[in-house]
């Protein structure tokens, strides 16, 4: 019927996959465009490899074109050096933000900005590195197991799969 899901074309196919490492959260932005969360496939050049998908927040427009202000012209690709983004969320001023697993630890909540580097698999945590953006918040050793990540009322909600609980 039609309140049931459609699919009507593919928007962006050959984002390499993996079992347990997939991103996989999308949201749209207030500039109308679609924000898509990539893991890095446990595959340590992804990352920070400009011509694969994997371990990116990419952009594209409704359509799936690649939008004329991306950071790297011709390429869907907004940021990277991700591992493994869970939580995509805009705040009330349009700042993207993303909640991601990290690697024995060492979540992160991140905000996404405009051609940044986050780092994986270079740094994680307090590492820091020549262009790499630092997380506005990290777990440390501990793990949040980072879910979904959502804005109200002026706070980061993030939800953890290892509390049991959503986090502020």
């Amino acid at each position: 019927g039609p309140d049931a899901w459609q699919e009507t074309r593919v928007l962006l196919d050959a984002i390499p996959g993996h079992p347990l490492y997939n991103g996989g959260r999308i949201a749209f932005g207030p500039d109308g465009m679609l924000y898509i969360a990539t893991g890095w496939t446990e595959r340590r050049e992804r990352p920070q490899d400009l011509d694969n998908l994997a371990g990116k927040i990419l952009r594209l427009t409704q359509d799936g074109e690649v939008p004329a202000d991306n950071p790297f012209p011709g390429s869907p690709v907004w940021s990277l050096g991700h591992r493994n983004p869970q939580g995509l969320a805009l705040d009330d001023q349009g700042r993207l933000f993303a909640a991601e697993h990290g690697q024995s630890g060492h979540d992160e909540v991140n905000e996404i900005v405009k051609g940044g580097n986050y780092g994986w698999p270079l740094v994680q945590g307090d590492e820091t590195g020549e262009g790499l953006r630092p997380p506005l918040a990290h777990s440390g050793r501990s793990t949040w197991a980072p879910s979904g990540l959502a804005w109200h009322e002026g706070r980061l909600l993030v939800a953890s799969l290892r509390q049991g609980a959503v986090l502020a």
